[in-house]
């Protein structure tokens, strides 16, 4: 037994071992044999050059490239409307999805104020008949009414924001008349005192 492991760790451990080799030519050796990368035929180097030959367009690929080019403002302009609208209609999907919650989870008495409101309108709707502006004044008029009894601070706040806003834009409108009729009033003085006239 003691052999066989003998044997076998003997030419194991030689294994293990690492040697440098140093190879040189010999001095009487002539360099005729030798031959160089470029001779051996794996190596070689096909002559001549390639060329890149761009083959010509096709009836199919030039319809398809004006037809791009035709498109391509109107793409561009689909783009930048959706980039436009998009965050309006997330906006508005918030506040459908908002709404939805609110109305899954309402507080008690919501609907029945909810329907007294609706009703009010309609009755505007029914004592507007025959006149357009009527039609425009009275339901959201009664519905403002029963949503006002229901709903008082909101409704103060309504009021005072929505008068503001009513006087800025009288303000706005008698500015504006103003200057018309001051425009006016200028110009048939100054017919009236030119020297033709007189």
């Amino acid at each position: 037994m003691f052999k066989v492991i003998q044997r076998l760790v003997g030419p194991a451990s030689l294994s293990m071992l690492t040697f440098k080799v140093y190879a040189s030519p010999k001095k009487d050796s002539t360099h005729k044999n030798s031959m160089k990368v470029d001779e051996l035929s794996l190596y070689s180097v096909p002559e001549g050059q390639s060329k890149y030959v761009e083959e010509p367009r096709t009836q199919l690929e030039e319809s398809i490239s004006q037809l791009r080019q035709y498109c391509e403002p109107y793409a561009n302009w689909c783009q930048e409307m959706y980039s436009q609208t998009k965050p309006r209609m997330q906006s508005i999907v918030q506040q459908g999805v908002d709404s939805y919650e609110y109305l899954q989870n309402a507080p008690p008495g919501f609907f029945p104020r909810l329907g007294v409101i609706g009703f009010a309108g309609l009755v505007g709707l029914l004592l507007a008949r025959g006149s357009k502006i009527k039609k425009l004044i009275y339901p959201p008029g009664f519905m403002g009414l029963a949503a006002s009894i229901y709903y008082p601070q909101q409704a103060i706040v309504f009021a005072q924001v929505s008068g503001e806003k009513l006087y800025d834009w009288s303000l706005r409108g008698y500015i504006v008349m103003e200057d018309l009729w001051k425009e006016n009033f200028q110009k048939s003085g100054n017919v009236k005192n030119s020297p033709g006239n007189k």
